[in-house]
C-alpha cells in the first residue's frame, strides 16, 4: 500500500472513529452547560440562596466592577445585592455561546439591563463570561466574570 493512501485511510479512520464520539456528546453537554447557566439565573430571579449557592464550585471565583471575590466573600457581602437586583430589574438575554471541552465548559452571553434599581434608571449592557466544571452531581460553576457599561 502506498505511503499516502495509508495516510488518507489512517485519517479517515481517525476521523470516523476519534471524532464521532466526540461530536455525539457535545450537543448534551453544551445542553446541559446552557439548563445550569439558566438555572442560576433564574434562582437569582426567584431569590433562592440555597439553589444559587448549591450550584457555585466551593473554590469559585467571581469577579465584578474590578473584584474579586471567593464563594464566602460572595455570600457575605454581594449575593443579597444580586438578588435584589435580578429581581427589580429585568433583563433581556441574548443568545449563549457554549464552548464543552471534557469535564470544562465556558459559556459567554450579553443581556440588557432596563429599570430602575435604587432610585436611579438602569439601561446597562452587560457582558458574562462562566467557566463550570462537571462534577459527579453534575455542572458547578467555578468562575464567573460579569461586566456592565
Amino acid at each position: 500500500m502506498q505511503p499516502s493512501l495509508r495516510v488518507s485511510l489512517f485519517l479517515i479512520v481517525v476521523a470516523l472513529v476519534g471524532v464521532a464520539p466526540v461530536r455525539a456528546q457535545m450537543p448534551e453537554d453544551a445542553a446541559q452547560v446552557a439548563e445550569t447557566v439558566g438555572a442560576f439565573h433564574a434562582a437569582l430571579a426567584e431569590g433562592d440562596t440555597t439553589t444559587v449557592v448549591a450550584m457555585l464550585s466551593p473554590g469559585v471565583r467571581i469577579l465584578e466592577s474590578g473584584g474579586l471575590e471567593t464563594l464566602d466573600e460572595y455570600v457575605d457581602h454581594h449575593l443579597s445585592a444580586d438578588i435584589a437586583f435580578a429581581q427589580a430589574v429585568p433583563r433581556d438575554r441574548g443568545p449563549l455561546e457554549v464552548i464543552v471541552r471534557g469535564d470544562v465548559a465556558w459559556v459567554v452571553s450579553s443581556s440588557r439591563s432596563v429599570g430602575r434599581w435604587r432610585d436611579r434608571d438602569i439601561d446597562a449592557t452587560n457582558a458574562e463570561l462562566m467557566v463550570l466544571e462537571r462534577h459527579s452531581s453534575g455542572w458547578l460553576i467555578s468562575a464567573i466574570h460579569w461586566s456592565s457599561r
